[in-house]
């Protein structure tokens, strides 16, 4: 069981290192990345740790702990450098793993089934999405993933209640130092219900006490950066929370049913996992029932719990991912027994998603160039066809031979391949010919010359142009600056805004900057990132 259990760990290690550590710096920096990165960067340079700011100005919608990690790895990697302030995100995800795989066993489920599930949820698409980027949410589920471990244990067993207890209550502290209540919400609260529901909690009487230290070690790890920001800068302290309090309720929000889709953010594995909620279906078929209804309970509670809430996104969703996976590996698992036998009607599914999968993989070669600008990237684009190519190629070899233990290593080994590989063809989509980085501005402007932007606050601008750059329009005003002559920055849609500063100063138009990175005919150009930049002195 000892050479088992560690071989299965090490291939653990090889997929997450494949997934996540490779090509980490492929990517620019999205929205949620720049604002931790630009607090992070603040962190270092202003020494605001606790006070945490962007921007210069008051950052508290988010706790701290994941750009603290980002910001220390920035200080030994180099605050320039993307793969390290990427690098926390990855290596916290491989946490995510690690206790999921620890978990699963506490099922009484096999060694086997717990390494394929964890297989499962590292290929997940928003688990790959969310473990390469700089955000906060990996960070949280990923410690309350290590909270729910050992709170397994302190629930199922009388040994070590103290230990399990503090544990658990650490990781779950930890978890609220990252993004506050939401994985209390979507990942701790579903578990307790699915736990509750089959597994029971027995003996709560004999636990009460250690309980109890339980719920003031996680209170005290949870609470104390919200306590010391209240305390000593209350106002905007309070503003922030009541601004995001009222976002729950009224922002972005979206109809009850808009999560129903959950499992297709699963990627490849939409169609299993699909498969592995229908249970009347497959209730009959796992290897262990009681189970199999605790991951449908933990599942679908986590989905009906963040449909309540008014405020919806896409990548709300990642808590989900988790038992989720967990319930999709019963169906694998069944596969992995009975496939060989399986009646057609039930073998079409399978072979229809695996083959599909298979065919991508076999028509990459070919289809690629008419998607993609391959040059700067035929070297890339030379092995990832190859690598892609030959995986589908035996994929299909194996379905038709039946084999599905190979098929399903393969179709991991073809996520792999992607990351691995083929993950810096995403640049070959990009192609702005207007593109011009503000990081140009930091560099090209007139020695001592002050840069501010008129009203809107773009945080991939500001990451990218290196600094500060504070705002000079405040709440129907204008707080002019004290320098004779200084830099603007300002919106397309604003610049006639202009004409209230013509009494007062000189307005020289200095260019145009658009950090979009895809064409503007494309879905995903922002007007929000391109600004025109004006020199204006004060007239005398």
């Amino acid at each position: 069981m000892h050479k088992t259990l560690t071989k299965y760990l090490w291939w653990i290690l090889l997929t997450g290192v494949l997934i996540f550590f490779l090509n980490l710096d492929v990517l620019h920096v999205n929205i949620m990345e720049a604002r931790n990165f630009v607090t992070a960067r603040e962190m270092v340079h202003d020494g605001n740790w606790l006070l945490t700011t962007m921007n210069a100005e008051p950052r508290y919608e988010k706790p701290p702990l994941p750009t603290w990690l980002t910001a220390i790895s920035g200080i030994t990697f180099g605050m320039e450098s993307l793969f390290a302030l990427r690098l926390p995100a990855a290596l916290i995800t491989l946490l995510l793993l690690y206790f999921f795989f620890k978990l699963i066993p506490k099922l009484e489920v096999s060694l086997k089934q717990s390494f394929l599930a964890t297989l499962i949820l590292a290929t997940s698409f928003y688990i790959i999405f969310a473990g390469r980027n700089g955000q906060w949410d990996i960070f949280t589920h990923s410690f309350m993933m290590g909270g729910i471990y050992f709170l397994w244990k302190f629930f199922s067993s009388t040994e070590g209640l103290y230990k399990n207890g503090f544990l658990a209550a650490f990781f779950i502290g930890l978890s609220f130092l990252s993004k506050g209540p939401v994985s209390l919400f979507a990942l701790l609260l579903p578990f307790l219900i699915a736990y509750g529901t089959t597994y029971k909690f027995t003996s709560f009487r004999s636990r009460l006490k250690p309980f109890l230290v339980f719920l003031l070690i996680a209170l005290a790890v949870s609470a104390w950066w919200f306590i010391y920001v209240r305390v000593f800068d209350p106002i905007a302290f309070l503003k922030v929370t009541s601004v995001e309090t009222s976002r729950w309720a009224n922002y972005n929000v979206k109809p009850f049913y808009y999560y129903w889709s959950f499992f297709t953010q699963s990627g490849i594995w939409t169609i299993p996992a699909f498969v592995g909620l229908l249970y009347p279906y497959l209730k009959n078929k796992v290897s262990n029932k009681r189970a199999y209804v605790f991951s449908m309970v933990w599942t679908l509670s986590a989905v009906i719990l963040l449909s309540i809430i008014p405020e919806k996104k896409a990548r709300y969703l990642l808590p989900v991912m988790i038992p989720l996976a967990l319930n999709t590996s019963f169906y694998i698992e069944y596969l992995f027994r009975r496939f060989q036998s399986l009646p057609r009607k039930e073998s079409w599914v399978v072979y229809f998603n695996f083959a599909l999968i298979a065919c991508i993989g076999i028509a990459f070669p070919l289809g690629a160039p008419f998607f993609l600008k391959p040059d700067g990237y035929w070297s890339q684009y030379f092995f990832t066809s190859i690598v892609l190519f030959g995986i589908g190629a035996a994929i299909i070899y194996f379905l038709i031979k039946k084999k599905f233990p190979q098929v399903f290593y393969l179709t991991v080994a073809f996520i792999c391949g992607i990351m691995a590989v083929g993950f810096p063809l995403a640049n070959a989509l990009l192609h702005n010919p207007d593109f011009r980085n503000f990081s140009e501005l930091q560099t090209n402007k007139p020695v001592g010359l002050k840069i501010y932007e008129y009203d809107h606050l773009t945080p991939e601008i500001i990451w990218e142009y290196g600094e500060p750059i504070p705002r000079i329009y405040d709440k129907d005003s204008i707080r002019f600056p004290e320098e004779e002559k200084f830099g603007l920055l300002i919106i397309e849609k604003d610049t006639s805004e202009l004409k209230k500063l013509e009494n007062s100063y000189s307005i020289q138009p200095s260019g145009r900057y658009d950090l979009n990175y895809v064409n503007p005919e494309k879905r995903g150009y922002k007007s929000r990132l391109i600004r025109r930049f004006y020199v204006l002195e004060k007239k005398e």
